[in-house]
């Protein structure tokens, strides 16, 4: 009854895998442990229109997520190197995005997990073990991802 696409088996990652891309994500990356965690994918050195859609909706979708909401922390992958200026746009009005730069081997594990280049707006969900364990495509409804959420928070023991 799952409105994503489920990655099977789960795809483990550790959180090693995971630099913070600017001061605020280095200091909170740690927050990551033992959460939910819905994760924005930028491949490219831009963000696209439906890049920075997919950001705005897991904003509003994790605020859709009321009591749960502690449960929840959103994190934007950044693949390349980008000018600071031209990323402050990007999450100008979004204070509490974790930003982090995957390392070549998360990088792979998520190319692997696609048969391919990710691509922009793609939304994976990631268990607070820390398995890749949903996926979403660019353009996703926010709606399907918070029935999702709802179900697993509500079965899980965990985070």
């Amino acid at each position: 009854t799952n409105r994503g696409q489920l990655i099977i088996p789960p795809v483990t990652t550790e959180r090693t895998e995971l630099t913070g891309y600017d001061r605020f994500s280095i200091d909170n990356l740690s927050e990551l442990n033992g959460r939910w965690v819905l994760i924005n994918v930028i491949p490219e050195q831009t963000c696209n229109e439906e890049c920075l859609d997919a950001i705005y909706k897991t904003r509003q979708l994790r605020l859709m997520m009321s009591k749960d909401l502690t449960r929840i922390l959103r994190v934007a992958l950044i693949f390349e190197q980008i000018k600071p200026n031209i990323s402050a746009d990007w999450w100008k009005d979004d204070a509490r995005l974790l930003r982090a730069k995957p390392d070549q081997t998360l990088m792979e594990k998520l190319e692997k997990i696609r048969a391919g280049k990710v691509p922009d707006g793609m939304l994976f969900l990631m268990d607070p073990f820390g398995n890749l364990m949903m996926q979403y495509e660019p353009g996703f409804d926010p709606y399907d991802v918070k029935a999702d959420l709802k179900k697993l928070l509500r079965i899980s023991q965990i985070g």
